[in-house]
């Protein structure tokens, strides 16, 4: 637009030299005129751009604005569509409540299985009677009209109710059925929500799950749960005590294949001893007679330790590749060879064998390991199941209490070999 100015004034200047005097006043003032026009439009465009880019950027503030207010607006339909599914899904955390629940806590205590199975039998006869026809196990209004008719209306109202009982049963039942001891606040949760659920989609009716009927399927999970977790410890200690027996009639078995090899030697040295006095041999049936005092003496300790139940070997042993560093077992056992109860325990269900730290015989295995394990308890790994006799302590820890309950020890061994697993170690670092 200056430009265009210039190029006029310069058209001005020069056509004030071709034209006539008497018309140059005249051209000149039009040429200003001109000037002056152009000026004012130079001005008005100008002032049109800005305006032009205020409109522009209210227009986009105001798009701004928008975008922003409809994103709001779905953030909070989305929270809160979040918020109404929390409220009808249970969220459990079952791998960490598995982790921090510790003991079971029985909601009915009662003293075995048995007595769980007949208080449920009980309550099931109870939830069986309210489920029936006017029952108890639903409320609904009884004045409700279907085509101006009452009869039409508690015909519509019956079978509604029938239709929302079975399908509360059937999550009860099917929370019954998968009920974990662990998962039973769970399951509680998601019935109390089933019920609250039914009673909001009925309520045009009134139609609800009476609190007594609920109240009743509550104490059917809660009597479950604890039925259950009774079972698993009875079977527990069923399992348990097979166990023991086993290990004392192997111990047994072994004291009795003993002590008739023993028996058997004994005769052939009496037979032998015959022999020698017969034939005069005093020197050589003096020395069968010290044999078979030892023999003797031999066979009176397997009848003392087949007698004393308490007599034994106290064993302590560890296994680094399968338990870690500081980890020890401490046990007994009344087998002649303590070590086929130590080769037992790392059995195919260990990926290597124990190494034993000590291994000592003892008049009273029993009252040493019972002290052994109050001393550690603790340190105890599993407090729940006793007979796991796993601890969370160093063989030195150990060999300083076994020295003064049972004297100087003949032999123990601090360090574990551990030879498979170092073995193991080595070869996969060199692959």
């Amino acid at each position: 637009m200056s430009e265009t100015v210039a190029a006029v004034a310069a058209s001005a200047q020069s056509s004030t030299t071709k034209v006539p005097l008497f018309g140059a006043r005249k051209r000149a003032r039009e040429l200003a005129v001109q000037v002056e026009r152009l000026k004012a439009e130079q001005e008005r465009l100008g002032i049109l751009d800005v305006a032009e880019l205020e409109q522009r950027r209210a227009a986009l503030q105001a798009e701004i604005a928008e975008q922003s207010a409809r994103l709001v607006s779905e953030r909070d339909a989305l929270r809160r569509q979040i918020d109404e599914l929390r409220r009808e899904v249970v969220v459990t955390e079952e791998a960490r409540v598995l982790q921090e629940v510790g003991v079971y806590e029985y909601r009915h205590p009662l003293s075995d299985s048995v007595a769980y199975k007949s208080e449920l039998k009980r309550l099931q006869d109870q939830i069986k009677t309210m489920a029936k026809a006017d029952g108890g196990a639903v409320l609904a209004d009884t004045d409700w009209t279907v085509n101006g008719s009452k009869a039409q209306g508690r015909t519509m109202v019956r079978d509604y109710s029938r239709l929302v009982l079975r399908a509360y049963n059937a999550e009860a039942d099917n929370l019954v059925r998968g009920l974990k001891p662990y998962k039973l606040a769970s399951a509680v949760d998601r019935l109390t929500r089933v019920a609250a659920t039914i009673s909001r989609l009925g309520r045009t009716m009134n139609i609800r799950i009476s609190d007594d009927y609920h109240r009743l399927r509550l104490r059917e999970l809660e009597l479950t749960a604890d039925y259950l977790e009774k079972l698993a410890e009875e079977k527990e200690r069923e399992r348990e005590e097979r166990e023991r027996l086993r290990e004392e009639r192997r111990a047994q078995q072994e004291m009795e294949r003993e002590r008739a090899r023993l028996e058997k030697e004994q005769q052939h040295y009496r037979n032998a001893l015959d022999a020698l006095e017969a034939k005069g041999d005093l020197e050589g049936a003096a020395r069968l007679r010290q044999q078979l005092e030892d023999i003797e003496r031999a066979i009176a300790d397997v009848d003392y330790r087949a007698a004393n139940i308490r007599a034994g070997y106290v064993y302590v042993i560890s296994n680094v590749g399968s338990f870690g560093e500081g980890v020890v077992k401490i046990g007994m056992t009344r087998r002649l060879d303590p070590l086929d109860r130590v080769r037992e325990l790392g059995d195919a269900s260990v990926p290597f064998r124990y190494d034993v730290h000590a291994l000592f015989f003892s008049e009273d295995a029993v009252g040493i390991e019972t002290e052994l394990h109050r001393r550690f308890a603790a340190r105890r790994i599993n407090r729940v199941n006793l007979r796991r006799e796993f601890f969370r302590v160093s063989p030195a820890e150990v060999r300083q209490h076994l020295i003064e309950l049972a004297g100087e020890l003949v032999q123990f061994d601090e360090q574990a070999e551990a030879v498979e697993y170092r073995q193991s170690l080595n070869t996969a670092s060199a692959g």
